[in-house]
């Protein structure tokens, strides 16, 4: 953003500190017209015919919109995708112990992907492995929905889980309804 001797243009259309329009005058007497009231002249819209400036305190200004872009930094909430690995063959409690993993992911705010590996003749058991991921999907639908459905993509079967969203934004807790068996 230009300021002050930066300006370059001879005429501008100029705002005062209070919003009010003071009209269309040379650069330098907009300039002699901040320097006098102990402000800066701040160039803000340059594509304007004439160029639009305005008299400001340009320090205030810009730790006031530095100050706006570190709240709305600090506001973004970034989602990541975590991912729990399966076999078609998972015993009882190893399976509780993933879901515990993904209970707990969702209830951060995190996607969960879930992927069932198939290797040789694994490839058989398909059917095995998408029952798996159902009780999976069931064993987390307390804390999250499926975003997408098991799908086969080559040796890899797969699904994403969103967690729930509850009224202020955040992340349900992970009271996930009994496990299946």
């Amino acid at each position: 953003m230009l300021t002050n001797d930066d300006i370059r243009f001879r005429e501008v259309r100029v705002v005062g500190e209070n919003g009010e329009q003071l009209g269309i005058m040379s650069a330098d007497a907009a300039r002699r017209r901040a320097y006098d009231a102990g402000l800066d002249l701040v160039l803000m819209a340059p594509q304007a015919d004439p160029p639009v400036c305005r008299i400001m305190d340009y320090g205030r200004y810009r730790f006031e919109r530095e100050k706006k872009e570190k709240e709305a930094r600090r506001r973004q909430q970034t989602v990541e995708l975590k991912e729990i690995q399966l076999s078609y063959r998972i015993d009882t409690h190893d399976f509780e112990t993933k879901v515990r993993h993904a209970l707990r992911f969702l209830s951060e705010g995190n996607k969960v992907r879930v992927v069932m590996r198939f290797r040789g003749r694994e490839m058989a058991h398909i059917p095995l492995g998408h029952e798996i991921l159902a009780r999976f999907e069931v064993a987390c639908s307390g804390a999250g929905t499926p975003e997408k459905k098991p799908t086969l993509d080559g040796r890899f079967l797969s699904m994403i889980i969103s967690p729930l969203k509850t009224n202020k934004g955040t992340t349900s807790p992970a009271g996930a309804k009994e496990l299946p068996r």
